[in-house]
């Protein structure tokens, strides 16, 4: 029974984020101190409650609960309510000097308690993000065979092949909303783990729901075993994955357009399927492939895309001018830029690919895409403001033959040119992007160059981990004497120059991906369109205050975050609804459903006005 009298088994179930997906669960509030646990179809007792995640409240069951549900005996007698839970257990946490174990601590406490581990997350989001996911999460998958406990998601194998519906129906979850799905062959920056990338969608899932306030029974964690070509992992006893080479070609495309047909035909059209760490190749075919049928997202190269935009359109705030007015250079155009280093891998570790193969090119056409919305101009007219750095040097018209297939757009008319800084005293870009995956390739004489032509030289070294980043916050600072801009793939600490304190911010993915399948999910979009990602862009920049800018950032504070993931969902739901791409019109479930989902966030005035105003704008 309730505090008012009324059973458990007879409370509203109130609607939530998916507009009008039943809250089985109790979701919805679930970090919030529950009077009762939320029982809707059977009521659980006991020592069955609790191993239930969704349900457990461990010492936080009051003495009313302990009596109504079996529960004395089954705990010590104190109650502690979550505050006081989750204090204990940033105490505990803070007290591992391991990173793993760290890891390892959360996700026991997911699979006890999930209420609990989701308000941790939430509550504490810029200590625990490098736990649950990067960089903590990539060493987690590294030895995910060893550290093992039990499933927290899907694993489909080419043993499943002609039988993946029904290995979708042992879900027990029906009402699923957004797939992360990885099939292993990329995973960060340490190359094909095979199987063990499962880690991956766990931890992208986990931040759908602490930072994008989707329903942790509404995501499901998909890897897609084809083998792998890792030799160690062939070679270890405890790899959990299938022992045999990758498949390809014919067999590896029959059993993914099988898993996308099963998906949609399990779980409807207005599933989210987001590809996650595929190698390159797979990565722009599954996404080209399947966003003319399917609801899909490669946060790889469209969300990385998108946050690197918004900073871009934030920083015209410190560097003046519009978008079309500037000029943008980026090192790294599809694959590794070393030749020595290439050499190496393929020598030593040819099971290792590079994350930011797929990401300049990608970068590079969605700010062609805005500047070309902003100017009217057409896209090929809007690439020319554009030039890319490979591995031969900067990308000419003269070298169209020999160029690969997504480069051909970035030829542009000019002398050959070897170096990046022959290319950078030519060029005289205005923004200088690095996403080559190496190293100090950003000198000083490179940083020295930007600084003498530009005021404020705007420099983003993309690259990721920290000892990948063509530069440090330290060095372009330094370097440009106090005038760069700058922002990273990687996290750095602030510097000091000449008495100032500048803050470096982070192109971090998770400031785009939350709130953005948020927007698709609420707004029952059916295809993702490049004017959401833009929609995205704009709302993430628009939350970058001055404080923020007075201190260099293009990037607002990530303790924001669930703010800031509200703010881009209605910008993309409202921009879906412009463009039509919903199953339904439904703009008044939209409303409803920011008002559910960021009621933690912001005021339901506060997501009201937000809605109305996105809404109107699109509409004008």
């Amino acid at each position: 029974m309730a505090s008012n009298g009324v059973s458990v088994l007879d409370m509203e179930k109130k609607s939530g984020v998916g507009g009008g997906v039943e809250d089985v669960y109790g979701e919805d509030s679930a970090t919030e101190d529950q009077l009762v646990t939320p029982w809707t179809v059977s009521v659980a007792s006991g020592y069955t409650l609790l191993r239930d995640p969704h349900h457990n409240k461990g010492l936080a069951f009051s003495e009313k609960e302990r009596d109504a549900h079996y529960l004395r005996g089954l705990l010590p007698p104190v109650v502690l309510d979550q505050d006081l839970q989750e204090k204990r257990l940033m105490h505990n946490l803070r007290q591992y000097e391991v990173p793993l174990q760290r890891y390892t601590a959360m996700m026991d406490l997911q699979e006890r308690n999930e209420r609990l581990f989701y308000k941790l997350l939430i509550d504490n989001v810029e200590e625990l993000l490098p736990v649950v996911y990067t960089p903590t999460v990539g060493e987690a998958c590294q030895k995910y065979g060893s550290i093992f406990r039990r499933p927290q998601g899907l694993y489909i194998s080419l043993k499943e092949k002609g039988k993946i519906l029904e290995v979708l129906k042992n879900w027990p979850e029906r009402s699923i909303q957004v797939i992360v799905v990885t099939d292993g062959e990329r995973i960060l920056g340490l190359g094909d783990l095979g199987c063990q990338g499962m880690g991956i969608p766990v931890g992208k899932l986990s931040l759908y729901t602490a930072l994008g306030g989707l329903r942790p029974s509404a995501c499901l964690p998909v890897t897609i075993d084809v083998g792998t070509n890792n030799e160690q992992l062939l070679k270890d006893e405890f790899y959990i994955g299938l022992k045999q080479r990758r498949a390809t070609g014919r067999e590896y495309a029959e059993l993914l357009h099988e898993f996308m047909c099963a998906v949609k035909q399990n779980y409807g059209e207005k599933v989210l399927i987001q590809f996650e760490d595929f190698a390159n190749h797979n990565a722009f075919e599954l996404l080209s492939k399947y966003s003319r049928t399917h609801l899909v997202f490669n946060d790889d190269i469209q969300g990385t895309a998108s946050v690197v935009l918004a900073g871009l359109i934030a920083a015209l705030k410190l560097v003046g001018g519009r978008l079309a007015e500037h000029t943008f250079l980026f090192l790294g155009a599809g694959e590794w830029d070393v030749p020595t280093l290439a050499q190496y891998r393929l020598k030593h570790f040819p099971w290792i690919s590079l994350p930011y193969q797929i990401a300049g090119t990608g970068i590079a056409e969605l700010i062609a895409l805005e500047i070309s919305k902003q100017t009217k101009a057409p896209l090929e007219e809007a690439r020319k403001k554009i030039w890319l750095v490979d591995s031969k040097g900067l990308i000419v018209h003269s070298r169209m033959e020999s160029l690969q297939h997504f480069k051909k757009p970035w030829a542009h008319e000019h002398k050959p040119i070897s170096s990046l800084l022959d290319a950078v005293k030519s060029i005289k870009p205005t923004v200088l992007i690095g996403s080559s995956g190496v190293g100090k390739t950003f000198t000083k004489e490179v940083v020295e160059a930007m600084t003498a032509f530009n005021k404020k030289p705007l420099i983003l070294a993309l690259s990721n981990p920290t000892s990948q980043s063509e530069c440090t916050a330290e060095e372009a600072y330094t370097w440009s004497k106090g005038c760069a801009i700058f922002a990273s793939g990687s996290p750095f600490d602030p510097v000091e120059y000449n008495g100032k304190l500048f803050v470096p911010g982070q192109a971090n993915n998770a400031y785009i991906f939350p709130g953005f399948g948020l927007g698709l999910i609420i707004s029952g979009a059916i295809r993702v369109h490049d004017d959401m990602l833009l929609a995205a862009s704009e709302a993430l920049a628009a939350q970058v205050t001055q404080e923020n800018y007075d201190k260099g950032l293009i990037y607002p504070p990530f303790r924001d975050i669930r703010k800031i993931s509200a703010h881009i969902a209605a910008n993309v739901a409202a921009k879906a609804y412009q463009l039509a791409l919903l199953a339904v019109s439904r703009d008044l479930r939209i409303f409803s459903s920011i008002q559910r989902a960021a009621c933690t966030a912001l005021s339901i005035a506060a997501i009201a006005e937000i809605w109305a105003h996105s809404l109107s704008t699109q509409r004008s």
